[in-house]
């Protein structure tokens, strides 16, 4: 029996958070879970990094290694942050290449969470001496709202 009074912040819908969770195998498999955004109706920006992110080359099957900044202003949902882990790491076995890995991220969020505005900057590392970039967002952010720049700086070993 729970004694705990259910909270009124969408948290008693989370099947991850708290919870022994195994690893998804797939993006497709993962499972992103949202709750209500706690400041409706005000713009402000969340930012998740990623700096150690995975996939597989979907052509030779070797890593390739990105660092992936999230920003985005929420509407009515947030995302939970564990379930965003373990989506963000399903893709270490996922064979794409950068460009989809980068905008498949960006496209699930916007589709789960319907933000006001959402971007991410993919820094991928090189591989046969080039590194791949990917940007992407869905249009010009509100005016007013403070949006960071994201700091990654361009390669040069990205330390």
């Amino acid at each position: 029996m729970n004694t705990r009074p259910t909270p009124d912040d969408g948290s008693q819908f989370l099947t991850q958070l708290g919870q022994n969770t195994r690893q998804p195998n797939s993006p497709e498999e993962a499972r992103l879970e949202r709750v209500p955004a706690p400041e409706r109706g005000r713009n402000y920006v969340v930012r998740f990094t990623a700096p150690e992110f995975t996939s597989l080359c979907p052509v030779t099957g070797q890593p390739d290694f990105a660092h992936i900044v999230i920003d985005y202003i929420p509407d009515e949902w947030i995302v939970e942050s564990k379930s965003l882990k373990l989506f963000l790491t399903s893709f270490r076995n996922h064979g794409a290449f950068h460009e989809k890995c980068s905008v498949q991220i960006a496209t699930t969020l916007v589709d789960l969470l319907k933000p006001v505005w959402l971007r991410i900057g993919a820094y991928w590392y090189p591989r046969g001496g080039m590194p791949i970039d990917v940007f992407w967002q869905t249009g010009a952010p509100p005016e007013g709202v403070w949006i960071p720049a994201q700091d990654v700086p361009g390669y040069r070993g990205r330390g």
